[in-house]
């Protein structure tokens, strides 16, 4: 995997994109694996393109490759590019509070080699997942949060991350982040809610959904900005229920959509499958 990479693009759509990028990677002798593109209107549109690709050996064009594109970047007027190389895996970090589902759906899969990611740590303002994050060898770090020290926890926890993490995943962390905070990692931090917001916004939305006799639950996950539960949407997903359905079974089966949810989501971002259009998402799922 050491001579496996992956290219994506935003930039204005014209014919010809494709065949430049292509030309160039075969020059070099980089074979394409697998190639995803979505222009938004047949014409004069937004173009967005994800190309997988591998080389002759290790190490062989890469800095000439980078100079490159960024040329062929700055030609195409791109409003974003990335070229990663798959060896240098993501950084990621999980921020949890209580709930159980969401963090360890995440920490099994990456622990079975589902995620490829460098898990650096999860930070909770409670304690309650530390005996279990820890038996999977993962660093858990403990930063209260009350609402007088939360600046003091945002500014402790940002610490703790660092600079270099390239994904921050909200696994039902229950604090509403400081726009400070969320602007440090700008389509770099992802959250999981249940579908009902905003209809049924507070504590307890599955007994206020089961008391309103709703017939699909489901959940969101989305990049997080500075306006609450607004962000991009990644990915979705719902089940149908019916009046025999408990306001515990409403809940068995919501937190079991947010599980998957949140894992796509988290997944696409790692094998970089996402793009940013405004406040909507490409997905090359």
């Amino acid at each position: 995997m050491k001579n496996h990479a992956r290219l994506t693009l935003h930039c204005p759509d014209r014919p010809g994109l494709v065949a430049e990028l292509s030309s160039l990677l075969h020059e070099r002798k980089y074979n394409i694996t697998a190639l995803d593109q979505f222009a938004t209107e047949p014409q004069e549109g937004h173009f967005f393109l994800r190309i997988e690709f591998q080389g002759p050996e290790a190490g062989v064009h890469r800095d000439e490759l980078a100079q490159l594109l960024a040329v062929k970047a700055k030609e195409f007027r791109a409003e974003e590019w990335n070229l990663r190389f798959v060896e240098n895996r993501r950084k990621m970090v999980i921020l949890a509070s209580r709930t159980e589902h969401a963090p360890l759906e995440l920490l099994w899969r990456w622990k079975n080699g589902e995620l490829d990611a460098d898990l650096k740590m999860v930070i909770s303002n409670h304690r309650v997942l530390e005996p279990l994050v820890e038996s999977m060898g993962v660093p858990f770090v403990h930063v209260p949060v009350t609402k007088e020290t939360k600046p003091e926890s945002e500014r402790q926890i940002l610490e703790c991350i660092g600079d270099d993490v390239d994904l921050v995943v909200l696994a039902r962390y229950m604090q509403i982040l400081s726009d400070d905070f969320v602007r440090h990692f700008p389509n770099r931090m992802i959250n999981i809610h249940h579908s009902f917001l905003p209809a049924f916004i507070g504590a307890n939305p599955y007994g206020r959904a089961f008391e309103r006799g709703v017939k699909i639950i489901g959940a969101t996950a989305h990049y997080v900005t500075k306006d609450l539960d607004e962000g991009p949407i990644i990915e979705q997903g719902v089940a149908r229920v019916t009046h025999r359905d408990s306001t515990s079974e409403l809940k068995r089966r919501g937190t079991m959509i947010e599980r998957e949810v949140l894992a796509r989501a988290v997944e696409w971002h790692l094998e970089d499958r996402i793009l940013v259009n405004g406040n909507k998402t490409v997905v090359f799922s």
